[in-house]
């Protein structure tokens, strides 16, 4: 009988074990805090910038369109901004006598991808120029306050413009560093200094959540400075 007894209690002591536990991970006040490494302090004039930026919420996107920024491309020269881009940022590039890029190959930063490009009716979207800052995301935080010539000036300004996979340039649609990094890492620092240029640049300002999010790339980037160009 004391053999039994004993089997019972240890029983007892389980549930009432268990039953303990269940109240501790059903009541979260009751648990003990967990705590994570605090990232560190980023440093470096990105970061520095950054701090210097406004920050707000976002506003309305009434009235926005692509047209606010110009009407498509600009011309310098004879060439539009999208070649521009292209036969900077390609290597091996080819022009044609319409100052259009034919051919080329792009070590694309927001993949990794090496990509062949030709120029055609199928082929050309395989590349895609990016607005750093997404048109509509610059139009809610500070675009509309500028004139029609800085909005277009934003548009076609090599600092805003990178040549990149067309895929991942429709991934990132109009997202901000909140909502999209490319996935291509290593490159995330030099992505979020050129935003933050772009910004500063422009008078545009950050949202809490995007400045947080650039503030946790920066963190691991030792310094990262701001692109000119």
């Amino acid at each position: 009988m004391k053999h039994i007894y004993k089997i019972r209690r240890t029983i007892a002591i389980i549930i009432a074990l268990a039953a303990f536990s269940s109240v501790l991970y059903f009541h979260p006040e009751l648990q003990q805090p967990t705590y994570q490494t605090p990232v560190s302090t980023p440093t470096g004039e990105a970061a520095e910038v950054l701090q210097s930026l406004e920050v707000k919420g976002r506003a309305p996107k009434t009235n926005y369109s692509r047209d606010q920024f110009g009407g498509g491309w600009a011309t310098s020269n004879g060439c539009d901004t999208r070649n521009i881009i292209l036969a900077r940022d390609l290597k091996d590039d080819a022009v044609n006598e319409k100052c259009q890029v034919t051919s080329g190959v792009l070590d694309d930063v927001y993949t990794g991808k090496v990509i062949d490009f030709r120029r055609g009716a199928d082929t050309s979207d395989d590349i895609q120029i990016d607005h750093v800052v997404a048109l509509s995301d610059a139009w809610q935080k500070g675009a509309q306050q500028l004139s029609p010539i800085e909005r277009e000036a934003l548009a076609n300004d090599p600092l805003e413009l990178i040549a990149v996979d067309g895929e991942a340039n429709q991934q990132k649609s109009d997202g901000d560093a909140a909502t999209w990094l490319p996935p291509n890492k290593p490159f995330r620092c030099q992505y979020v200094a050129r935003q933050i240029a772009v910004k500063k640049k422009y008078r545009l300002w950050v949202t809490a959540a995007e400045k947080n999010a650039m503030e946790a790339v920066l963190s691991g980037c030792g310094g990262q400075k701001l692109p000119s160009a």
